[in-house]
C-alpha cells in the first residue's frame, strides 16, 4: 500500500469529506445513525459547518485517495462523541481505524474530554477495533435511528 497520511481537516476540505462520507453511508448503511438519503441533500454550507465544529475531523489518505475518516464533537460538557468512523473495505485490518482514533482521542485528552461512541450491534468488526483500543460498553442501548429495529451500544473510554 502507498503511504498513508492522517490529516486533521477543516471546512476547506468539505468536498473530499462529503465524498468519503457519502461513500461510507452507501457502503455501510447499517453502521450509522444517519443515511445517504439525508446527507446527499446537504449543501456546501452544511458540510463546511460539520468540519468547523468544536472537535477534530480526521481524514486518512493513501496516495491521493481518501480511505478513512472519523470525527468528534462535544455534545455534553466533559465528553467528546466519536462519530463518522469508517474505513474503506479495501484497507481494513491494517490499523487505519486505530490511527484515526489516535487523532480523535488525542484531541479529546488535550481538551480534558472523555471520548465515547455508539456502535451498531451488526458491526462486530468496528466494535472489536473500539474494544481493542480500550473502549468499554456502559450498558446503554438505543435504536440505530428513528424507526429502526437495529440497535447500537454506547462505548466509553475510561480515564
Amino acid at each position: 500500500m502507498t503511504t498513508v497520511n492522517v490529516l486533521r481537516v477543516t471546512g476547506d476540505s468539505w468536498q473530499t469529506w462529503r465524498d468519503i462520507r457519502l461513500r461510507s453511508l452507501r457502503e455501510s448503511p447499517d453502521a450509522f445513525g444517519s443515511t445517504y438519503e439525508r446527507e446527499v441533500a446537504f449543501t456546501e454550507t452544511d458540510w463546511r459547518q460539520r468540519l468547523g465544529g468544536a472537535g477534530p475531523c480526521v481524514l486518512v489518505t493513501s496516495g491521493e485517495d481518501p480511505v478513512a475518516m472519523g470525527a468528534g464533537w462535544c455534545h455534553e460538557p466533559g465528553r467528546l462523541m466519536v462519530v463518522a468512523m469508517w474505513t474503506d473495505p479495501k484497507v481494513r485490518g491494517r490499523g487505519i481505524g486505530t490511527r484515526v482514533l489516535d487523532e480523535i482521542v488525542g484531541w479529546a485528552r488535550e481538551h480534558d474530554l472523555r471520548p465515547e461512541l455508539w456502535v451498531a450491534d451488526g458491526n462486530p468488526a468496528a466494535r472489536a477495533v473500539y474494544e481493542s483500543y480500550g473502549f468499554v460498553a456502559d450498558g446503554e442501548a438505543a435504536p440505530l435511528r428513528d424507526g429502526s429495529s437495529l440497535q447500537m451500544r454506547r462505548l466509553v473510554l475510561p480515564h
